[in-house]
């Protein structure tokens, strides 16, 4: 027996009923999580502001570049026991003696020493800062 138009337009319109119910439910759960957000997003917003009126307390340190490698650069002179040339770092760091892997280390070594993380007492040797006395 075949279905009638009839029957195929109650089905069609129970399956459209259902997936609309489905929708507004997810549209439901999205609101909500939106709402969430926008919620935290303004808390973030008023903590910003707390923070700018407060000022720093305390004055930022050095900042490290994103680069991992830095870490490492860094990692390798605090193990060493005396100042290191790129070369020596481009060794304990197993990246090879390549001229440009040596000339690439001295270009980081020269940007971590103006970042302050390392010092450069003679030329081309480089460590760690001293602590200084009476801090």
């Amino acid at each position: 027996m075949s279905r009638t138009a009839l029957e195929k337009i109650a089905d069609r319109e129970h399956a459209v009923t259902t997936t609309a119910e489905q929708v507004s439910a997810q549209i439901h759960t999205l609101a909500e999580r939106l709402r969430e957000l926008e919620a935290e997003l303004a808390d973030l917003q008023v903590a910003r502001k707390v923070i700018l009126a407060l000022g720093d307390d305390e004055p930022a340190g050095p900042r490290l570049p994103d680069n991992p490698v830095y870490q490492h650069i860094l990692t390798a002179l605090n193990d060493g026991t005396a100042p290191m040339r790129a070369k020596e770092l481009c060794h304990a760091l197993d990246l090879g003696f390549e001229p440009t892997k040596i000339e690439g280390m001295r270009s980081k070594l020269k940007r971590l020493v103006a970042t302050g993380l390392v010092t450069e007492d003679e030329p081309g040797l480089f460590t760690l800062p001293r602590p200084r006395s009476g801090d």
